[in-house]
């Protein structure tokens, strides 16, 4: 089970602080996909040289200082407190002529490297020194990336090998089922998940969940927020279900640090985090990890292993049950033996 936040900027609102909170209640660990310009001062917004855009643009607004500031103090929490850091890039560019969605590799490289260098050089970029400095480093942590808009996977895949990324999270609409690399990088998408009293499936983000309840709108009349914050709710929690009483395929939740209808997505992933959470505890077999523990786990397996995994469909259970259906993926070595005499 993993969480993780598109931007990760800290903008007063304590939402940041907030799901750190709440991780460190239940144990758990997340993913922040901080975006670069979020520890970058808009004094300095020139530094940004964006693929097929103006200097400085960005279709994301720059930070307040006092905003960077906070942002900072909480990405050094997070890591500190076992979270990943990750990346969205920087401009978060989805339409017209620069959109993400047409860059090249090689300009998906140098917007990586211009977002590594604004998460590394804050200090010298601000002029401040009176904040610790953070304590990891961006070229060793950085090993994967959502991309704006879930748009131009494509050409970053041979930017992000080349790079030794690990991992991608900018798949468009995956389905709830056990996943494979793409070009040597694992792919690790957002999922289509029930969605109660609808007829279709839902992306497991908040912003698709806004976008089929209110069109977009992001101040929609208040009567509506408690239906549609149980609705939201009711998506995550049985999305993991589908997943866990059936073919235990991990299962990929993305947010945004919001505020839209009255903060109800809000609350509807912390709903459903803590009742993911409370079945952990019960004794039901989760773990709620970060990509990057995620993928360290995957390297591990058994290739045969994942292969016979990736058969089962979305709500599918092993026909003989698990420990016959991991029997038979991978056999024992006296087994093996055994059919080869």
């Amino acid at each position: 089970m993993i969480f993780s936040w598109d931007g990760a900027g800290e903008v007063g609102n304590g939402l940041f602080p907030r799901f750190l909170d709440l991780a460190k209640e239940h144990g758990a660990s997340m993913t922040f996909f901080l975006s670069g310009l979020y520890l970058l001062p808009e004094s300095k917004k020139r530094l940004y040289n964006p693929p097929n855009n103006p200097v400085g643009a960005s279709d994301i607004g720059y930070l307040t200082d006092e905003h960077v500031r906070a942002t900072l103090t909480n990405v050094r929490r997070a890591w500190l407190e076992g979270h990943e850091i990750g990346t969205h890039f920087n401009g978060h560019f989805c339409s017209g002529r620069g959109t993400v969605g047409n860059w090249t590799p090689a300009q998906w490289r140098s917007e990586i490297d211009q977002a590594k260098s604004f998460v590394k050089e804050w200090r010298t970029n601000t002029g401040w020194s009176d904040l610790p400095a953070l304590p990891f480093d961006y070229d060793k942590e950085l090993i994967g990336g959502r991309t704006p808009c879930l748009l131009g996977q494509n050409n970053l895949l041979p930017t992000a090998k080349e790079l030794g990324w690990r991992y991608d999270a900018s798949s468009p609409g995956g389905r709830q089922v056990w996943p494979a690399k793409q070009q040597g990088i694992w792919d690790l998408p957002l999922q289509q998940i029930p969605f109660p009293g609808r007829g279709f499936e839902v992306l497991s983000m908040d912003y698709n969940m806004l976008a089929n309840q209110s069109i977009n709108s992001t101040n929609a009349p208040s009567s509506n927020y408690p239906g549609w914050r149980k609705q939201a709710a009711g998506a995550y929690i049985q999305g993991f279900k589908r997943a866990y009483e059936t073919n235990r395929a991990p299962f990929f939740v993305g947010n945004h640090f919001e505020q839209w209808n009255g903060g109800i997505y809000m609350d509807a992933v912390e709903k459903a985090f803590q009742y993911i959470a409370r079945e952990k505890e019960k004794g039901a077999d989760v773990r709620m990890v970060s990509f990057r523990q995620y993928v360290d786990w995957m390297d591990v397996q058994k290739p045969e292993v994942l292969a016979k995994l990736r058969t089962l469909d979305v709500g599918t259970q092993p026909a003989g049950g698990w420990k016959e259906f991991l029997k038979e993926a991978a056999p024992s070595p006296s087994a093996t033996s055994s059919n080869a005499a």
